[in-house]
């Protein structure tokens, strides 16, 4: 079903009145990007996790970021054709039930709205890890993660119900300043000559074909988590056919062009023949890269990377915030979640929708804190993983439903790559998807069949199957609405 109604009508209700929509012509491509950016939480990716692809995958580890990011631009060629054709403000949840249906749209409705939860509610352990570790550098006060995550749950809460594009200038300042400390380290780095001289040995076959960079694949794609969200905000957005899709690519060769420098960065200050080595050795202490940059900076790069961090999670957690609160709003909007999740605050934002996710997290962070949960290996670990499964599993599906829904409808003025790019993309998801379930030990740290691990990696799938057997439900008892599901 194609829609021609302008991206700044506003939204029907059921007896269709119109209801009160979110602030329109608030968002330029500028802006999209900075949100789509920091979700991916660059200095976090540089500074926390490559590390692990560098321990497992070894000097190779930078070419992940270029195959996540060819992978996804793939996917976005299709996608954002999509955008173009059928009118949706509900993200994958809106596209997947106008293309394969309302009943695999509720499924993956309520896989997106998890899987996204589980990433940002995780995040408030990293950040209440890395905010401890700067107070205490230069305080000396030590204080349990669960604290910042509080703090940092209400400041999140606050800059969500102030509007987008509040949001989006305070994660642009943000980013602008995680985006300087890493040219600043490269410039140190590669000015010095890194260890042993600078080289590009890690893009050689010999440093990419090895058995670790095969189970630190499914790393690069989940370092672009939330690229895709960008669909959400086409509401508002200004022209969305024109800034959405621009802003798509812009991110994701931003964000795979800066992880791949970077970490190619940390490679020549730790050598390529001892990079493996030496990640592997500070995996636990979690300093790989304040180590590296230490000794080719001093000591003030290394505090001012402690501060900005912090920060880029915050950013981070504010970018995925805002997305939980569009699908819970369009979730709202159509009966499945509670009619009040889709009221508009006086901010024209989607408060009621922030209220619950915001409860959500305060909820996770004190139950993680009263059982003792480790806020890394713990919280942090055992809320993420299901959300990268989740989002990885709906990407493939979205592939599928754009090939499906351009087949159907050969009339349309499509470029001839569309169908070509969503089959290859779709192929692309299902091998990281099977990458990253063989390999789950790899993430947890857990040995493999576990049923920890098993458990993480059946959430996103039930969750799925689940919503299929409301819509089923809704279909033979509740015909309005499920007439309106993925279609407010």
């Amino acid at each position: 079903m194609a829609f021609t109604k302008s991206a700044a009508d506003p939204q029907p209700t059921a007896s269709g009145a119109p209801q009160a929509g979110l602030k329109k012509n608030s968002l330029g491509t500028r802006d999209i990007v900075f949100m789509l950016v920091s979700a991916a939480a660059p200095l976090t990716i540089v500074v926390g996790v490559s590390p692990l692809a560098l321990a497992v995958g070894g000097a190779g580890a930078p070419v992940i970021y270029v195959a996540a990011a060819l992978g996804l631009a793939l996917f976005a060629v299709g996608f954002m054709a999509l955008t173009r054709h059928i009118l949706s403000y509900s993200g994958f949840y809106g596209y997947i039930a106008k293309t394969l249906g309302r009943v695999a749209g509720l499924g993956a409705g309520l896989t997106a709205w998890l899987s996204y939860n589980g990433i940002q509610i995780g995040l408030y352990g990293l950040l209440g890890i890395q905010a401890n570790l700067a107070v205490k550098q230069f305080t000396g006060l030590d204080l349990p993660w669960w604290v910042y995550g509080l703090v940092s749950i209400a400041a999140v809460h606050y800059l969500g119900w102030r509007g987008i594009d509040v949001g989006a200038k305070v994660v642009g300042v943000l980013l602008t300043l995680e985006t300087v400390i890493v040219v600043i380290l490269a410039v140190a780095v590669l000015s010095r000559g890194g260890a042993h001289g600078i080289n590009l040995d890690s893009f050689t076959p010999s440093a990419v074909f090895t058995p670790g960079m095969a189970a630190v694949l499914s790393m690069g794609f989940s370092a672009f988590m939330g690229f895709e969200s960008g669909a959400l905000y086409r509401e508002e957005a200004r022209n969305p056919d024109r800034t959405v899709p621009r802003a798509t690519y812009i991110s994701i060769a931003f964000i795979g062009a800066f992880y791949a420098f970077a970490v190619w960065v940390l490679v020549q200050a730790g050598g390529f023949d001892a990079i493996q080595e030496f990640a592997g050795k500070h995996l636990d202490s979690g300093d790989t890269a304040y180590v590296l940059a230490g000794t080719f900076a001093g000591d003030w790069l290394v505090n001012l990377m402690s501060v900005l961090i912090v920060t880029s999670i915050f950013a981070s957690q504010l970018a995925f915030h805002n997305t939980i609160n569009r699908y819970t709003l369009s979730l709202g909007r159509e009966g499945i979640f509670p009619r009040a999740m889709a009221r508009i605050s006086r901010h024209q934002t989607p408060g009621n929708a922030g209220v619950l996710q915001t409860g959500l997290s305060v909820a996770a962070v004190v139950v993680g804190a009263a059982l003792s949960l480790d806020p890394f290996t713990q919280f942090v670990v055992w809320l993420n993983s299901p959300g990268i499964i989740g989002i990885l599993g709906l990407q493939a599906l979205m592939g599928i439903g754009v090939v499906m829904f351009f087949l159907r409808r050969r009339e349309r003025d499509t470029r001839w790559y569309v169908i070509p790019s969503a089959v290859l993309a779709t192929l692309v998801m299902v091998v990281v998807i099977w990458l990253s379930v063989t390999n789950i030990q790899y993430l947890t740290g857990i040995p493999a069949g576990d049923p920890i691990n098993t458990t993480l990696l059946v959430i996103a799938p039930v969750t799925f199957v689940l919503g299929l057997g409301v819509a089923w439900w809704l279909k033979k008892n509740r015909t309005d609405v499920f007439a309106r599901i993925g279609h407010s």
